[in-house]
């Protein structure tokens, strides 16, 4: 059996294609695709979007308007590694954009609900260092909510 890989489905209530233009919008290596719309066979209106297929950042994504039933919640996350601060920066003010909601640790939930955890890579290799240091940059991530890569080294280095 060969497959195409994975693709995620993400369930909205009608926002389905602002959501993937909006995600596409953020990422680079993005494109919406295909749109599937709702028949006279229903549940849905007839001609109103049923899926989109969308690529952000090279993954592949189908945004589903599948109804009400469903709400995103913070037991499923896409995690962004971010080079940089510029790029933390940037995608924390894009993702929160329009209403979404800062978290602590460099987590927030976007306009849609969806939660995401935008990351410095320069954190995961201080946590991963040795014992005290790591446990200062976790102890100083603990009061961030977007995570701010200076500060994160200041308190890696005992300052």
């Amino acid at each position: 059996m060969t497959t195409d890989g994975f693709t995620t489905c993400l369930w909205f209530d009608g926002q389905a294609e602002e959501a993937a233009h909006h995600y596409t919008s953020i990422f680079e290596n993005s494109g919406v695709g295909h749109v599937t719309r709702y028949s006279e066979a229903g549940p849905g209106v007839p001609g109103t979007v049923l899926t989109v297929e969308f690529t952000a950042n090279g993954q592949k994504f189908v945004a589903l308007n599948g109804g009400p039933e469903f709400k995103f919640n913070e037991a499923v996350s896409f995690q962004i590694d971010c080079a940089d601060q510029a790029e933390v920066d940037r995608y924390w003010s894009s993702l929160l954009e329009g209403g979404g909601e800062p978290g602590p640790c460099g987590w927030l939930k976007d306009k849609y609900g969806v939660s995401w955890q935008v990351v410095p890579r320069r954190l995961l290799e201080m946590i991963d260092g040795p014992g005290e240091q790591a446990a200062r940059a976790m102890k100083a991530m603990f009061a961030m909510g977007k995570l701010d890569i200076a500060a994160l080294e200041k308190a890696y280095s005992g300052e």
